[in-house]
C-alpha cells in the first residue's frame, strides 16, 4: 500500500491496488491482525522540500458501504489530510533550508516538459536535442534537487515553484 501510494499523487482507494502478490496479501493479513481495516483510502502528500506523508482512513465495512463513504467524503478527507500536513510542516519550520537550487534554463525546460507528461523522446524532440542530452539535463536537475528519481525531481521542482505546469 505504501509503495503503491508513493508512486501516485492522487488519493488511492485500497481496492484499486494490486493485492494479488503473496507479500501484499501477507502484509494485509498482518495489518488486519493489528486492527487495520480491510477497506482503506490513502492520500499521498508531499512537502515543499521533498517530504512525503500518507493520510489514511480505514474500516472493515462492506465494499458497497465503503464506496459510498469515499464518494460522500473524498473532498473533505483531502482537505483534512492537507490541513494535517500543513500543521506538520509548520512544526518543522526552520528544519529544512528554504534555499532552492538553481536549475539551468535547459534543465528547467526538460523538467517542465516531463511534468506536462511528455515522454523522453517527445521532450528531446521539442527541445531539438538527443535523448542522451536530455538524460544529461534530467540527471543534473535530479542531482541538484536531491531527488531519488526523475518523478521525484519533477515533484520537487513543482513543489518549490521552479517549474509551473
Amino acid at each position: 500500500m505504501i509503495h503503491g501510494c508513493f508512486q501516485r499523487f492522487n488519493p488511492v482507494n485500497w481496492k484499486h491496488l494490486d493485492w494479488s502478490g503473496k507479500p501484499a496479501r501477507a502484509f494485509m493479513k498482518e495489518a488486519v491482525e493489528y486492527g487495520v481495516g480491510t477497506q482503506g483510502f490513502t492520500i499521498p502528500m508531499r512537502g515543499p522540500n521533498g517530504q512525503f506523508a500518507l493520510f489514511t482512513v480505514n474500516h472493515t465495512c462492506s465494499d458497497e458501504v465503503w464506496e459510498q463513504f469515499v464518494a460522500d467524503n473524498q473532498r473533505d478527507l483531502i482537505l483534512v489530510a492537507h490541513g494535517f500536513n500543513q500543521r506538520a510542516l509548520a512544526m518543522e519550520e526552520g528544519v529544512f533550508s528554504v534555499n532552492h537550487p538553481a536549475l539551468s534554463p535547459r534543465e528547467l525546460s526538460a523538467m517542465t516538459l516531463l511534468a506536462k507528461g511528455r515522454s523522453r523522446a517527445q521532450a528531446a524532440d521539442e527541445m531539438n536535442i538527443s535523448e542522451h542530452t536530455l538524460r544529461v539535463y534530467i540527471e543534473a536537475a535530479r542531482h541538484k534537487l536531491g531527488a531519488m528519481n526523475t518523478t521525484h525531481a519533477v515533484a520537487r521542482a513543482l513543489a518549490v515553484g521552479l517549474i509551473v505546469v
